[in-house]
């Protein structure tokens, strides 16, 4: 049975933060969070968690956003914006997660502490810390339930890829890599997505992780081959636009839709049939650790410790289904709209 990595609260010194008898950082400590958009709902959570947690530990917290998925000069630019105001720390959600390093740098160099948000940055100790998901293992999950939800059909399944971006950043590959080791199919490199030669594969394409993407890239997909029948999304809203393009040829109800992010209208849609399953991750959770660990730097310079046996913090994942398979925990949307983005 493959097991969950369910969220949990860490128990490490860097984070422990007992300051006399309060938990309020020194009044000239700054933050900022930088992210891929401020419009997807998993950023938008990210927000109100760094928000809400900074409110009350007495952080000044500036935000950041790229105008799209994969707006890398954007990032940049917020990046030295933290530098020049005299930030303690940057958490970030990096669009690009190997041209974002030197600029990581820079701002380590100038003494911020850097926490990578979601996304693990190339090298993954290009940042101080890193708390996220194990993409991987989000991906893995989505895969297995798919390949047992179809059964002996899964031997001839025809799947559309939805990736995230060309630029293939760290979050995109682990999650389609997972994904194809879940269903079954040989990995080429597991460092890149795109060079399986798994027949059952019709196709990679991108969809900068929104709707309109997703739909584009159903429709491009299906021109290849009109009968797919599984489709992995990078996300939610890409999953959303996916299934547009479905319902725009008659294949809504034949088709499994399977993604990664578990935010509330996901669970509603794998609630309503639109996704088969969802991995639930909790960017509320990652943006208030992160909170947490810049104001201990502040205070004595500790940085946070990763999960043992770990290059990462993780902060958890749930399968999210209403048709759980044997072999595959999982929960269905009542715990997932519950637990959604918490």
């Amino acid at each position: 049975m493959i097991k969950l990595n369910k969220p949990f609260l860490p128990i490490f010194s860097a984070i422990a933060l007992s300051i006399a008898g309060t938990n309020m950082a020194s009044a000239d400590t700054s933050a900022c969070l930088i992210t891929k958009t401020d419009t997807n709902p998993f950023f938008v959570k990210m927000k109100e968690g760094a928000t809400a947690k900074a409110g009350e530990m007495g952080i000044s917290l500036k935000s950041y956003a790229g105008k799209i998925d994969g707006d890398h000069e954007s990032q940049v630019a917020a990046i030295e914006t933290c530098i020049a105001d005299g930030a303690k720390g940057i958490l970030i959600a990096a669009s690009d997660t190997k041209a974002i390093v030197p600029a990581v740098q820079q701002a380590r160099d100038a003494g911020l502490l850097v926490i990578a948000l979601d996304t693990p940055l190339e090298p993954i100790d290009s940042a101080d810390a890193t708390f996220a998901t194990d993409n991987f293992k989000a991906g893995e999950l989505i895969g297995a339930w798919a390949a047992a939800a179809m059964g002996d059909a899964a031997a001839d399944a025809k799947i559309a890829m939805l990736d995230l971006a060309v630029s293939q950043p760290s979050v995109g590959v682990l999650r389609d890599q997972g994904f194809l080791q879940g269903f079954g199919i040989d990995l080429g490199d597991p460092n890149k997505w795109g060079d399986e030669t798994d027949p059952r594969i019709v196709g990679n394409d991108v969809t900068a992780g929104n709707e309109e993407g997703g739909r584009k890239a159903m429709e491009n997909l299906l021109t290849k081959d009109p009968m797919i029948n599984v489709v992995y999304t990078i996300n939610e809203p890409a999953a959303a636009g996916a299934y547009e393009a479905l319902k725009a040829v008659g294949r809504e109800g034949d088709v499994l839709i399977v993604s990664v992010d578990g935010g509330c209208p996901g669970v509603a849609d794998v609630k309503d049939g639109v996704i088969g399953a969802t991995s639930q991750q909790y960017p509320l959770l990652m943006a208030s650790l992160g909170i947490e660990a810049i104001a201990a730097w502040a205070k004595d310079g500790s940085k946070p410790e990763n999960t043992p046996g770990l290059d990462f913090f993780n902060t958890g994942v749930n399968l999210v289904t209403d048709k759980p398979v044997e072999g595959v925990e999982s929960i269905d949307t009542t715990e997932g709209t519950e637990k959604c983005w918490g």
